[in-house]
């Protein structure tokens, strides 16, 4: 890449993003279902896929490759959408590349869409990492900055334009980082000729797992009535029996819809309605949403059926999963339904062999039964917004949910500048607009490690906690640190104080008798400088399995072992006190960038990549059986051993 193209890789991202940040968010983000008056086609699949291997990867531009046939441009492969396109090829060019890759996708559209003209067509694309261009039949519909949430375009237009019911999705994806993007990354580009061949550059990051791209998550095309519902928030609460839902549904399309609300228990019964486009609804005996392993009777939901009817006598239908329950925060303690709710727990990542960050279903069902064999009642998206679909299981499984937006590896100055606020801002209330109505989500997570001793943290941290609060107050705000308590600039802002630390692996590494100490000393000092209660966000020791040592040494399955025993006798003592949770780093083993400090990947999974446990997983399992037995709400049927 020489001087006249160098920089050229990420110059279309960092216009595009500064253009996005321009423009304000419109509309909903309801999950596509399928109902009376909807109807969801998945176009996920084998897709058409090409990289753009020229020196300054921005030939598909300038040869205007989504006007034509992808493959009438030059060659193509099969890509399955949803994946990561890194690890399905034998190609290392494609493993570790860098820039735009395009996709294309052929199908046909059901007659009966097109040729009414009151009916909605909508392409939704689940997650592309990292700046997306969507073109359909060659024309632009539009672009997306972000990697980990939904973005969709109404595409009922140019289809009416074409010939027939031919459709051609073409999307051109690139997961290049720069400074302004969550999370940010650099472009280094090495000029030594004697060291490096020429257009050799590097994608610079401060996150610890593989900067995995392509389509990750589902594409749907689905369709409403002309007057639809857009969007719909719910905001719950009880007293004593009487269960309490605050609805506001946004409808679009028409001027004066008629707004019906139903609410059924599970069996289908008619336990409350309500007319109008925002209002309260009260449930009598009301059934509510708790935690695995709190109650008899977790994750329990009604259906709240919504129904739009506009002046023509068309009406839009949309049902939304209801988890009725309170969250609340005091100095000590974190309140589910009023009572106190102790995280046990583990982080996660999508992360698994060949499919990278796909989504997938039975990785997806495996890893839910893993964590309640193991007693987890809660994880944390680390370090992204998962899939809507992972929240939906979570909501039925009564799994208590930390929704992390992508701010991890903000460590330079500059990432804290107006550009990435405004970015950062937009993708939170991203966030919120798509995760609010799921009961599972009991809080936000703004940034993982951010440098938040940095000057610029403190005011960028107090922003974009009181923008959150303000998308949603009912849930409380923390963002993850393991900076010094008396330098944190960001703390003060927050509700809840999450701690990363690494006693014995990081930090004096092979002496696990200082942990106790440093440990004690860590949550004292937090504890005592901002008087807000704390959950051990991550702590653990790579573990490569299979490999033993004793006395344990670094790596062995028994070190690992040794370091979570000596965290958790200081978690019994301090849980008594202030601190309301400990998540385990980490659920399973993932992929990494390739350095001298990993070995094919982070090895701190209590379970391998390919979900297989290691001696900490029992571990942890006996430690979160007894910790929910303790809670005295168990039924002697579903308690540990007897799982």
């Amino acid at each position: 890449m020489g001087s006249t193209g160098e920089g050229l890789v990420v110059k279309c991202v960092l216009l595009a993003a500064v253009c996005s940040v321009c423009r304000s968010l419109q509309g909903g983000m309801l999950f596509p279902t399928d109902s009376p008056s909807r109807e969801v086609k998945d176009v996920s699949g084998l897709w058409r896929f090409r990289a753009d291997l020229s020196p300054e990867r921005n030939r598909g531009f300038e040869e205007e490759w989504f006007k034509s046939p992808l493959a009438e441009t030059g060659p193509v492969i099969d890509m399955p959408v949803p994946s990561s396109y890194n690890d399905i090829t034998q190609d290392s060019k494609l493993r570790d590349f860098i820039g735009w890759v395009w996709y294309e996708k052929e199908l046909w559209v059901p007659a009966r869409w097109i040729q009414d003209q009151g009916t909605r067509i909508m392409l939704r694309v689940g997650s592309a990492h990292y700046y997306s261009v969507l073109w359909v039949n060659g024309v632009k519909m539009t672009e997306h900055a972000g990697g980990h949430l939904p973005f969709e375009s109404d595409i009922s237009g140019v289809l009416r334009q074409s010939t027939g019911s031919h459709c051609r999705i073409t999307i051109a994806v690139n997961n290049t980082l720069s400074l302004d993007t969550l999370p940010p990354g650099t472009i280094q580009y090495m000029n030594d000729r004697t060291r490096y061949p020429a257009g050799f550059f590097v994608q610079n990051t401060n996150f610890d797992f593989f900067n995995y791209a392509g389509i990750h998550r589902s594409v749907l095309m689905y369709t409403t009535p002309k007057v639809h519902i857009d969007d719909i928030t719910v905001e719950t609460s009880f007293s004593d029996n009487i269960g309490l839902v605050s609805y506001n549904v946004s409808v679009l399309g028409g001027s004066k819809p008629a707004v019906k609300v139903t609410l059924s228990a599970k069996d289908g019964r008619c336990v409350a309605s309500a007319n109008g486009s925002r209002g309260l609804i009260k449930v009598t005996d009301v059934n509510l949403w708790w935690p695995y392993l709190m109650h008899e009777n977790p994750g329990y939901l009604y259906s709240m059926e919504v129904q739009a009817t506009a002046e023509d006598g068309q009406t839009d239908v949309y049902t939304l999963p209801v988890g009725i329950r309170t969250v609340k925060v005091t100095s000590t303690q974190f309140l589910i339904n009023n009572k106190p709710f102790y995280f046990h727990g583990v982080n996660k990542h999508e992360d698994a062999d060949i499919r990278g960050k796909g989504f997938d279903w039975p990785l997806i069902v495996k890893d839910f039964n893993l964590m309640k064999w193991m007693g987890s009642n809660s994880f944390r998206t680390s370090h992204y917004p998962y899939a809507e679909e992972v929240l939906q299981m979570a909501d039925r499984h009564g799994i208590v949910v930390i929704d992390e937006c992508p701010g991890v590896g903000i460590k330079d100055i500059r990432s804290f500048g107006n550009a990435s606020l405004a970015h950062h801002l937009i993708v939170m209330e991203e966030l919120v607009r798509r995760d609010k109505n799921h009961p599972s989500v009991v809080m936000w997570s703004v940034a993982n490690e951010p440098a938040s001793e940095m000057p610029p943290a403190g005011l960028y941290f107090k922003e974009l906690v009181s923008r959150t609060r303000s998308l949603d107050s009912t849930r409380p705000v923390t963002f993850i640190t393991n900076s010094n308590y008396a330098r944190d600039l960001g703390a003060p802002y927050v509700d809840v104080i999450c701690i990363n630390s690494y006693f014995s692996w990081y930090h004096d590494p092979g002496h696990t008798e200082v942990i106790g100490l440093q440990l004690s000393t860590q949550f004292d000092n937090w504890y005592g400088k901002y008087k807000k209660p704390i959950i051990q966000s991550e702590y653990g020791a790579d573990a490569v399995a299979g490999l033993h040592s004793d006395p344990p040494m670094m790596f062995t399955e028994e070190y690992q072992k040794t370091v979570l025993q000596n965290y958790h006798n200081v978690f019994d003592q301090k849980r008594k006190e202030f601190v309301i949770g400990e998540l385990i780093w980490n659920f399973a083993d993932f992929m990494t960038a390739q350095t001298i400090a990993r070995v094919v990947g982070n090895k701190k999974g209590i379970f391998t990549r390919q979900r297989q446990p290691k001696a900490g997983a029992f571990l942890l399992r006996e430690r979160y059986w007894r910790i929910a037995n303790e809670t005295g709400v168990l039924p002697i049927w579903t308690r540990y051993p007897c799982q």
